[in-house]
C-alpha cells in the first residue's frame, strides 16, 4: 500500500501533536520536519527519528502529498502559496492567516490550482462533537433558540503554551487561538455567522493581546449568538459551547465533555459515541481520491473574517 507523505513545517507544541497523530496512522509517513528554531527542530527530529530539513526549499523539493504549516499566523500565507505553486496539498494550522487579506490571497491561490486544502480544526474529528452535531440535525433538542460560547482563562498565554508570540497583540490572544475552533463549529452547524455588536478590551501595554471580548451576533437563520471571553481572572480555565433548544440543551465543556439537559431536568453527561475518522485518515483519503471530510481554506477564510472583526 502506498503511503501518503507529509512534511511538518513548525514543530511547536501543536506541531508535535500532529507528528504523533501521523505516526499513529499506518497509511501516513512523515518525510521531513522543518522549523526556523533549529534547537527545537533537532530535538523533535532526534526524539522521533525523523529527517530535519535544512530549509523550506528542501521540504518543497521532496514533493510530499501534504505540507502541514504550523508556524505563527503571519507566515501562513507566504508558506502556503509557495507550496501551492509547487502543486502540493496544504494542511494549515488555524487561524487561516494573520488577517483576512492574507487569507484571501491563500484561497485565491488554491482556487487557481488543482491542489487540496485543509485546516487543523481538531473538534471536527472529535466523536463527542460529531455526536452533538448529529443530535442537533436530528432535532433532539427541538428548535434552536440561542448559541453561546463562554471562555474563561486564568492565564494567557496558558501555562502549557508559553512562546514568544502567543501573548502578543500582533499574532496571539485567545480570540485567534481558541475562538476559531468554536466559530468553525458554529459555521459548520448553522451556516454563515454575522457579528452585530462587540466590545474588545486591551491592556495598557499596546504589545499585548486582548483581555476581554463580548459579542452578539446571529446565524443566517437569525438564531442569536453570544460570545464571551476573558483572561487573567481568578478561577480555573473553563470553556463551554452551548446550543439551546426549546426542548433541550446541549453543552460541550472543555473541548470534549458533552452533556444534554431536557426541560426541568439537570444535565446528563453523554459517553457513548460512534467512532469517527481522524484528520490524518481524512487527509489520506483525499490523496487516494476518496471522499474526505476536510475544512477548506474557503471555510477558514469565513472564520478569519469574524476574528478580524472581533479584534477591531
Amino acid at each position: 500500500m502506498k503511503k501518503a507523505t507529509f512534511a511538518i513545517v513548525g514543530t511547536g507544541i501543536v506541531g508535535e501533536r500532529i507528528i504523533n497523530q501521523l505516526r499513529d496512522n499506518d497509511a501516513a509517513i512523515i518525510v521531513a520536519l522543518f522549523d526556523e528554531n533549529k534547537q527545537r527542530l533537532n530535538e523533535m527530529a532526534d526524539t522521533y527519528g525523523l529527517f530535519a530539513a535544512s530549509s523550506y526549499k528542501e521540504v518543497l523539493a521532496l514533493k510530499p502529498d501534504w505540507i502541514y504549516i504550523g508556524t505563527p499566523p503571519v507566515a501562513h500565507a507566504a508558506l502556503s502559496i509557495e507550496a501551492i505553486e509547487k502543486g502540493l496539498n496544504v494542511l494549515c494550522e488555524k487561524p487561516l492567516a494573520h488577517d483576512a487579506k492574507d487569507g484571501l490571497v491563500m484561497t485565491s491561490a488554491a482556487k487557481n490550482s488543482e491542489i487540496q486544502t485543509a485546516m487543523h480544526f481538531p473538534l471536527m474529528y472529535s466523536s463527542s462533537v460529531r455526536h452533538m452535531m448529529k443530535l442537533i440535525k436530528e432535532g433532539e433538542i427541538g428548535q434552536i433558540v440561542r448559541i453561546e460560547l463562554q471562555t474563561y482563562f486564568p492565564h494567557w498565554p496558558r501555562l502549557w503554551q508559553q512562546n514568544p508570540w502567543i501573548a502578543l497583540r500582533k499574532q496571539g490572544g485567545f480570540t485567534r487561538e481558541v475562538f476559531p475552533h468554536y466559530l468553525q463549529l458554529m459555521y459548520r452547524m448553522f451556516g454563515q455567522l454575522s457579528i452585530t455588536s462587540h466590545q474588545t478590551v486591551y491592556p495598557e501595554d499596546e504589545s499585548l493581546a486582548e483581555t476581554s471580548v463580548l459579542a452578539i451576533g446571529k446565524t443566517v437563520n437569525d438564531i442569536p449568538v453570544f460570545l464571551n471571553g476573558v483572561s487573567g481572572i481568578g478561577q480555573q480555565e473553563e470553556l463551554s459551547y452551548t446550543v439551546y433548544g426549546d426542548e433541550g440543551v446541549l453543552k460541550l465543556r472543555n473541548w470534549s465533555e458533552l452533556s444534554i439537559a431536557q426541560k426541568d431536568s439537570p444535565f446528563e453527561i453523554l459517553t457513548s459515541f460512534d467512532t469517527v475518522k481522524t484528520l490524518t485518515a481524512e487527509c489520506v483519503n483525499a490523496v487516494d481520491g476518496k471522499e474526505a471530510l476536510l475544512v477548506s481554506f474557503d471555510e477558514g477564510l469565513e472564520i478569519q473574517k469574524l476574528i478580524d472583526l472581533l479584534l477591531t
